[in-house]
């Protein structure tokens, strides 16, 4: 595929200023592409994971990257922009095995999720999992881990956080510590974007059926 740009096995690569010119190009414009494909997934209902919920099923791609009548490429290039790797373990449907990749780009009313802006997430009780839930932030840009200046780019269940009476834990985002919650806080910086991925190790039934649904995260006013 790559023989019309001038790269054969063997062969030196040697672009002329015009090739040059069109591969730089290209690179902006397929980054670009990428980004959208990835953040906002409207041409995949499969990423749909509840009516009226800002959150999506990351991993919208088969294992083998095949349907019966087409290759996945679109959910290719989504997946693997943020991510190196898939296994059938990660689209699990088979409660207590496995896990889901649950994945937020917008708050509650819909804007971009902002380094600036300080955030709040309810996750109610009983959350579905056999093992432990997690959420992790990660920077838009580079599709790595935030750099926010500590080694606290995640919460999870097995961690001992502030709980509400009823068994619930509000997480919170953003470069202000909430006073009393500063073991349920992921910090940001103001300039960086991110996204969270919400994993549910050991999904159980309650998510499956929905009975459990995941609330879309808030800023804090």
């Amino acid at each position: 595929m790559l023989k019309s740009l001038g790269m054969e096995k063997g062969k030196p690569f040697n672009p002329d200023a015009r090739m040059k010119k069109i591969l730089t190009d290209a690179t902006l414009v397929g980054e670009a592409m990428a980004k959208a494909n990835d953040y906002e997934k409207r041409y995949m209902p499969q990423a749909t994971y509840a009516p009226g919920s800002k959150w999506m099923f990351e991993l919208c791609l088969d294992p083998s990257q095949e349907t019966e009548h087409y290759t996945q490429l679109d959910e290719r290039a989504s997946w693997f922009y943020e991510a190196s790797c898939t296994s059938k373990g990660m689209v699990s449907t088979t409660p207590g095995i496995g896990s889901v990749y649950l994945g937020i780009n917008e708050d509650k009313d819909g804007n971009w999720l902002d380094g600036a802006t300080n955030y709040r997430l309810h996750i109610p009780p009983n959350a579905p999992a056999k093992q432990f839930w997690s959420i992790t932030l990660y920077d838009v840009s580079t599709r790595c881990l935030i750099e926010n200046g500590t080694d606290i780019t995640d919460r999870s269940s097995r961690q001992e956080l502030v709980k509400n009476a009823d068994g619930s834990v509000d997480l919170y985002f953003g470069p202000k510590a909430p006073k009393g919650f500063e073991k349920n806080w992921i910090p940001t910086l103001a300039g960086k974007s991110w996204f969270p991925y919400f994993r549910l190790y050991g999904p159980t039934e309650a998510h499956f059926n929905r009975t459990w649904v995941l609330p879309d995260i808030e800023k804090v006013k």
